[in-house]
This record gives C-alpha cells, sequence and structure tokens, in this order.
C-alpha cells in the first residue's frame, strides 16, 4: 500500500507509441530496443528536470532484469555527463555536484565499458577545472577531487580523505 506496482510510471506526458515501448520495456527488456528506449528516456529527462527522478526509477527497474540493458545505457549515460561537463554547466555548482556524484557511483563501470569517451570526458573535466573564471571554489574543489578519484583507480586514498573531507566530522 502507497508503494506503487512496477508498471505504475509516470508516462503520461509521452504519446501513446513511446508509452506502449516503455511499458514493455519494463516488463520485458529483451524484446525491445534498449537503446532505442534509453534515448527516449535521456531526451525526455534533459527536457524536463522534474521527469529525471522518475527516469532513474524507470531505467533501474529496467537494469534490474539483467545485466545486458546497462550495455543500451552507456552511450546515453556518458551523453548526460558530457552534457553536465560544458562550461555553462560547471559555472552552477549543482549541476557539478551531479556530475561528480554519478561519477563516484557508476564511473568505474562507465570506464570499463568505454573507456575512450571516460578519456574523452576527463579532457572536458580537465579543461573546466582549468577555466580563468566563473568557476565557485567548490566546484573546482570537486571537479579536482574527482579527477584525483579516476587517477587512484576510482578509490579515494587516505590522503585524499583527509585533505577533501577533514571539515566532515565522521
Amino acid at each position: 500500500m502507497g508503494e506503487p506496482r512496477r508498471e505504475e510510471y509516470k508516462i503520461q506526458s509521452f504519446d501513446a507509441v513511446t508509452q506502449q515501448l516503455l511499458k514493455t520495456a519494463l516488463k520485458d527488456p529483451g524484446a525491445v530496443d534498449l537503446e532505442k528506449v534509453a534515448n527516449v528516456i535521456v531526451d525526455h529527462s534533459l527536457q524536463d528536470c522534474v521527469f529525471s527522478k522518475e527516469a532513474g526509477r524507470m531505467c533501474y527497474a529496467i537494469i534490474q532484469v539483467n545485466n545486458m540493458p546497462m550495455m543500451a545505457l552507456v552511450n546515453p549515460v556518458y551523453d548526460c555527463l558530457f552534457r553536465l561537463a560544458q562550461p555553462d554547466s560547471l559555472s552552477k555548482e549543482e549541476e557539478v555536484d551531479c556530475l561528480v556524484l554519478q561519477l563516484h557511483r557508476v564511473g568505474e563501470q562507465l570506464e570499463k565499458m568505454n573507456g575512450q569517451r571516460m578519456d574523452e570526458l576527463f579532457v572536458l573535466i580537465r579543461d573546466g577545472f582549468l577555466l580563468p573564471t566563473g568557476l565557485s571554489s567548490l566546484a573546482q574543489l570537486l571537479l579536482l577531487e574527482i579527477i584525483e578519484f579516476r587517477a587512484a583507480g576510482w578509490k579515494t586514498t587516505p590522503a585524499a580523505h583527509k585533505y577533501y573531507y577533514s571539515e566532515v566530522s565522521d
């Protein structure tokens, strides 16, 4: 009670054909083109930030069937991360925080699936870190931390933990 059934997702804003595609993907991911599903979800999320949380729930439900759907999500997830690594996004602390948080969560797995795109993403992040103006101190700190996190094999070294989190009580 109170918890929605698996197929009760907020997809009313899509046309009927897309709604059916999403419903099928949620019930049987192998029966649809998952890259198309991922692109539909990502495109709608980029246009409607309120939908993003719902999109995350839907993607999570789809990949719970097996790990194959994850392959279809790699490029759309990279596309979102690349968008967050653009200079106009890096000037907003909330977007930098989102970028860094997602890289902490899925960066290592994404790199295993497509290391070249991760290299390209980190070129953008590095260049963004070096922007002469428009980056807050917190944004610079977050970008430096994620650069070091990746350089250390997606792990936080004791020295990095002490440096970045010394103000946070245990």
